[in-house]
């Protein structure tokens, strides 16, 4: 015979997947959220029921499940209530139906109090409290559950958990980066999602107004137009929030990259020629939750002014806008519609008063209803393009006012353009932000270069930005630099057209139009540059200097540069990319300065420099002279006068030495570690070494491969990993003792690790490439290769191009987020033979498939 718990737990299966079948078939969320509900109400009732619990105890739901819905694998989370503590054969049965609810398959959060402890908890712990607030009598002592509910009610106050849950509302929105636009958003805790939309239902419902969007609307709080909006917003989330689970076959709330497009699918969208169907699903999803967040902003602060009336009277600011305690309000009702142009000169008021904290609910209402007035018209209006410019200029609160602007969406009617990029999704596997979000992100960087507070972070950019006149050229180019992104084409080339227009329209200066298009042209080109060629080349630098001309656009350049590297994700921006791009801006000041590059004054300041920093150390003034004369023009132009006094230091009287060198410090630019290593010479040694950091989980930022005039490599290799801060010391040992060792040990080079792809990488496949070319004098080949980033890469392209005997001179490793661009500068004699060539470069593109 079957156990009770067996036929529960069958008969709940087949309940979900019936009510599971019937929602995919009929696309109803709250038909599906109740019936599942009301399955686990049945066998929690029968459990109950069999085991016979005391007629003094209740079964009473808590949480979602309190609040009558059930997600297909959310928890259950459920209250035991007492009367008065267990004997040990109460507890004794309160343990087996415990454990029975487990076995018929439900995932239970569960407590066991007495009502007395239930305010106890309730008052020591905000959750507690919020999880009564929607507790449901499933079975039992109804005069008990109504009286924890009486002693719940008396005791709320509803102010302080309205405080309460702003305070946690606050955090979790610090938790998502106070946006909802991340590209993998969590639907029920990211700003704008589900949770959002429950705190305001619990503080509603603490204070009596009402748990529903209509009973709020007939209290006033919000219009019947805007609870038509939230249920529809809500329905929405729950949609997605219950096609997640099903597709998982978990509970899952997150919109991960993998489940987007065949969510998107099942919900009706399609893919087209220029946009996938997740990309589709994801704007609406942004859309959604900007909503919720504009929704969200009115309904507290009504409920917030119900809870803690002020005084509201009005202080003009002018004819059209009145401060009102910390927020500014419209003169009238229909200030919008009487006076378009106000909508822009609001924002320009909030960044010119700091004191402002926000606009009033009125405002904010009729703001959004009166948005559609910008139309071509007032966009053509010399008045309304004074008062953005003028936003642009302000002194302070630019980027809070764009923002704001970005949220009613202001921003996007007054530049059409950039409405079409409001919650577009990046897939470059770098980018974590919208294009919309990346952008404001990015004028926000320019913007805190300008501000004295943030001196600190990049000083030599608040350096620069404070002699820069008119800065707030870098704010438009900042707002144009991305905004043709999704468009067929150069998103570079079609962005410079709209920069130029709007320049135009704007009435700017030919010299300043001229700038900020050749920002938005140019704006990738200084860290391809930086990141990808050779900066000791001469004609490199030269080349470059053509480009940008002058110093002001070089200046502007490098500002631009920095704020949208800093802009695409935490994770991209490091300390050797900023050094790489400052070595580029000051070589190619010197040139736009007069100077000519020149190989020889390179030399020898470079080399003066070292020595200046060798005489600190206390070392013969011939010290030096033995591993120099090894050296050639080029090690010099390669590395920086204090590595290479550091190297020198290390070996000056160990030039022949017979055994490996290894050699490791804290890296200089304030990031990672910086390894050397002295070796006689041997094809596969960059091999071995990128292997021996392959094992360790080293990253390789840069590497500068040398060979000596009497056969000896000095390499030196940029590593980083997360570990190093808190203990590069015994990381140093551990390179240099353990690194010494292999390279003395001459084992056989072990096989490539075949590293997974990280979840990203495979949701978006970066295509493998392998582009091997002759530089430009001949002598020696560029091999520029492109894959998704793994582990083991960087030694799977080694092992190949030792296979090969391929000699290696520089290498440039970029990673950018989950896509590898590395760049190196190869010699051979395999490399003059076309059969040859295909084949190392059918090998490399093997090694860089999984």
């Amino acid at each position: 015979m079957p156990t009770l718990a067996t036929v529960l737990k069958t008969q709940l299966k087949t309940k979900r997947q019936n009510i599971i079948d019937d929602f995919m078939r009929d696309g109803k969320p709250e038909q599906l959220l109740t019936h599942l509900r009301q399955s686990v109400d049945v066998a929690l009732t029968h459990a109950w029921k069999v085991l016979s619990l005391p007629a003094s105890a209740a079964l009473v739901a808590v949480g979602g499940y309190g609040r009558g819905e059930l997600f297909p694998y959310s928890d259950v989370d459920l209250l035991i209530l007492l009367s008065n503590a267990p004997d040990a054969e109460f507890q004794n049965k309160l343990e087996q139906l415990v454990q029975l609810f487990w076995d018929i398959g439900l995932e239970i959060g569960h407590s066991i109090r007495t009502v007395d402890e239930c305010m106890n908890e309730s008052a020591a712990d905000i959750t507690v409290k919020t999880s009564l607030l929607e507790a449901r009598l499933v079975i039992g002592n109804k005069a008990l559950f109504k009286q924890l509910q009486e002693r719940f009610q008396a005791a709320m106050d509803a102010p302080a958990f309205f405080q309460a849950k702003m305070l946690e509302l606050r955090q979790r929105h610090a938790k998502y980066q106070d946006t909802p636009y991340s590209l993998e958003p969590n639907c029920k805790e990211s700003p704008g999602g589900l949770r959002d939309l429950q705190v305001i239902i619990w503080v509603a419902r603490a204070a009596g107004l009402g748990d529903s969007w209509i009973k709020l609307a007939k209290q006033g709080f919000i219009t019947a137009t805007e609870a038509r909006q939230l249920t529809q917003k809500e329905r929405a989330f729950k949609d997605i929030r219950i096609h997640l689970h099903i597709y998982a076959n978990r509970r899952e709330d997150r919109l991960v990259f993998d489940v987007q497009t065949p969510i998107a699918e099942t919900l009706g969208f399609k893919t087209t020629d220029t946009r996938r169907a997740s990309e589709y699903l994801m704007q609406r999803y942004y859309w959604a939750a900007k909503a919720v967040t504009q929704l969200n902003l009115v309904l507290l602060q009504n409920i917030e002014n119900y809870l803690f009336p002020q005084p509201n009277v009005p202080q003009p600011i002018n004819p059209r806008f009145n401060r009102i305690n910390s927020f500014i309000d419209i003169a009238c009702d229909d200030q919008f519609e009487v006076t378009p142009s106000a909508m822009l000169e609001l924002f320009l008021l909030m960044a010119q008063h700091s004191d402002i904290k926000d606009m009033t609910v009125r405002t904010r209402r009729a703001l959004w209803h009166a948005r559609f007035k910008i139309d071509s018209k007032f966009r053509r209006d010399p008045a309304n393009r004074a008062l953005f410019v003028q936003i642009i200029q302000a002194p302070q609160g630019i980027t809070h006012a764009l923002r704001a602007m970005n949220q009613t969406s202001i921003l996007g009617r007054y530049l059409p353009n950039f409405r079409r990029i409001v919650g577009q999704m990046q897939h470059d596997l770098f980018h974590v932000y919208t294009v919309d979000q990346h952008i404001l992100m990015v004028v926000r960087n320019v913007r805190r270069f300008t501000m004295s507070e943030h001196a600190h972070e990049y000083p030599f950019c608040s350096q620069l930005i404070a002699n820069f006149p008119r800065a707030w050229l870098l704010y438009i180019a900042a707002l144009f630099h991305d905004i043709a992104k999704g468009r067929s084409g150069d998103h570079s080339q079609l962005g410079m057209a709209d920069a130029r227009q709007f320049c135009q329209q704007h009435g700017f200066p030919e010299e300043d139009t001229e700038l900020v298009v050749f920002l938005v042209q140019q704006h990738l080109t200084m860290s391809q540059i930086a990141q990808k060629q050779d900066l000791s080349d001469p004609e490199v630098i030269m080349e470059f200097a053509k480009t940008v001309k002058d110093e002001r656009h070089l200046t502007a350049l490098y500002l631009l540069t920095v704020a949208d590297i800093r802009g695409t994700s935490p994770k991209v921006w490091n300390a050797w990319k900023g050094k790489l791009l400052e070595d580029l801006y000051r070589i190619t000041l010197r040139v736009l300065g007069g100077e000519t590059p020149s190989t020889e004054r390179e030399l020898k300041n470079t080399q003066e420099d070292a020595l200046k920093t060798l005489r600190l150390y206390g070392l013969p003034n011939d010290a030096h002279e033995s591993l120099w004369r090894q050296l050639d023009v080029a090690y010099f132009l390669r590395h920086d006068a204090a590595d290479i006094a550091w190297q020198t230091r290390s070996l000056y009287d160990k030039v022949d030495s017979l055994k490996p060198i290894v050699k490791a410090r804290l890296a200089p630019i304030g990031e990672g570690l910086q390894v050397a290593v002295y070796t006689k010479d041997e094809e596969d040694l960059f091999a071995r070494i990128c292997s021996y950091f392959d094992s360790k989980n080293f990253s390789i930022l840069d590497a500068k491969i040398h060979t000596t005039k009497h056969g000896y490599a000095l390499d030196t290799f940029l590593l980083n990993a997360p570990l190093f801060a808190n203990h590069y010391r015994d990381i140093i040992n551990l390179i240099e003792h353990e690194l010494t060792s292999l390279l003395q040990a001459h084992l056989p080079l072990p096989p490539p690790s075949q590293g997974r792809l990280s979840r990203l990488s495979r949701t978006f496949p970066v295509t493998p490439t392998v582009d091997l070319r002759p530089d430009e004098k001949g002598q020696y080949y560029l091999l520029a290769i492109t894959a998704n980033d793994r582990a083991g890469l960087l030694y799977s392209v080694a092992n190949v191009l030792a296979k090969y005997k391929i000699n290696l001179h520089t290498a440039k490793i970029m990673t950018l987020g989950e896509r590898v661009e590395d760049v190196f500068l190869v010699d051979g004699a395999v490399l003059s033979h076309s059969r040859s060539q295909l084949q190392l470069e059918t090998d490399l593109l093997e090694a860089l498939h999984i």
